[in-house]
């Protein structure tokens, strides 16, 4: 499985095309964490448009969400990171521990956050270009 970041959801909401740079033999998923930053940035702006295409991106894919297992992983990967300095924002962490969580250790973003992350955690970041 595969995770999609909060920058690969914007992205793909202004350009649909990217989804071809996804495995085709992944299942994709998001967490409840992007559901919120995405609904949060719909709700702010009153997006119609935006509104209807999340609404439905979102009842197509599987949204993982935030338990216990995830908060201790995510903990220990915050702890981890501020005791060497590195500070990075926290929802991307709480992403990373989701996914670790639900045994989807792959995350697409276009957010470095997660490649520091990945230096803490066993993820694999899958990078594209804005």
């Amino acid at each position: 499985m595969i995770v999609l970041d909060t920058s690969f959801l914007i992205d793909f909401f202004k350009d649909e095309t990217l989804a071809d740079i996804l495995p085709s033999d992944e299942q994709a998923a998001v967490t409840v964490i992007s559901y919120y930053e995405i609904m949060a940035g719909v709700h702010r702006l009153r997006a119609k448009r935006e509104t209807a295409f999340f609404h439905a991106f979102f009842a197509s894919v599987d949204i993982l969400d935030f338990t216990l297992p995830a908060a201790d992983i995510a903990s220990m990967i915050g702890a981890k990171m501020s005791a060497e300095g590195n500070r990075v924002n926290a929802f991307d962490i709480l992403i990373a521990g989701i996914a670790l969580a639900h045994h989807a250790p792959v995350i697409i973003t276009a957010d470095t956050d997660f490649t520091a992350i990945a230096k803490y955690a066993d993820i694999e970041v899958r990078a594209y270009r804005r």
